[in-house]
């Protein structure tokens, strides 16, 4: 059996380069997000969201990315779930999206802000009627007796729910990543990685820099 250190890959798909890349974080972040989905990548929004409570203590877990446009990243979530929590204290978080087929890594860091009680019921009335029952079934983070709880609880109200608009609970809804820095990364050749780091500048406007592998 080999050991976990002997495991490598060489990267040699793309390269980034400042001249090719768009001077507006967002605008790159389109780019590459056009690519992907060209490129069929299963689930191709699933991302890492890393949150920390008030005195530090870090979290993360796979969300998915529903959405994205100047004004930063959204994702919708329980507010009374453990990362509700951690982003009530501490209103910051970092995503890092990866994409494998592609040898790409975007990680985005910015302070974050709940949507809009519109845009949460219009996002909300959008899923599936199983979805709309699970969020208002599940104490997300919770303890709960089993999984048979879960099922049973889910049961009466999608029979309390059959003949009516399943209602947003006002725990659940979205939140956006406003970004101060989004980072490019392209895996090239002996670990010889592209890194752009773009940072908001006070003008609206986004700095570029080349960082070190």
């Amino acid at each position: 059996m080999s050991s976990i250190a002997d495991i490598r890959k060489e990267y040699k798909l793309k390269e980034l380069q400042e001249a090719a890349a768009h001077k507006n974080a967002i605008e790159q972040f389109d780019l590459w997000w056009k690519e992907a989905l060209n490129s069929e990548i299963d689930e191709v929004n699933a991302m890492t969201l890393a949150t920390a409570s008030a005195d530090g203590i870090p979290s993360a877990r796979i969300v998915l990315l529903k959405g994205f446009d100047a004004a930063g990243f959204r994702f919708f979530s329980n507010y009374h779930s453990f990362k509700g929590m951690q982003l009530e204290e501490n209103p910051r978080a970092c995503l890092v999206l990866f994409w494998k087929v592609l040898e790409r890594q975007v990680r985005i860091t910015g302070l974050v802000e709940k949507l809009s009680e519109k845009d949460s019921d219009e996002y909300f009335q959008s899923r599936p009627a199983g979805s709309r029952i699970g969020a208002l079934a599940s104490p997300q983070s919770e303890v709960i007796e089993n999984s048979a709880w879960l099922i049973n609880r889910a049961a009466e109200l999608e029979k309390k729910w059959a003949h009516a608009e399943i209602p947003r609970p006002p725990h659940w809804g979205g939140y956006l990543v406003k970004p101060v820095s989004i980072e490019f990364w392209q895996g090239r050749p002996n670990r010889l990685h592209d890194r752009l780091l773009y940072t908001l500048l006070e003008d609206g406007k986004w700095g570029v820099e080349r960082l070190a592998p």
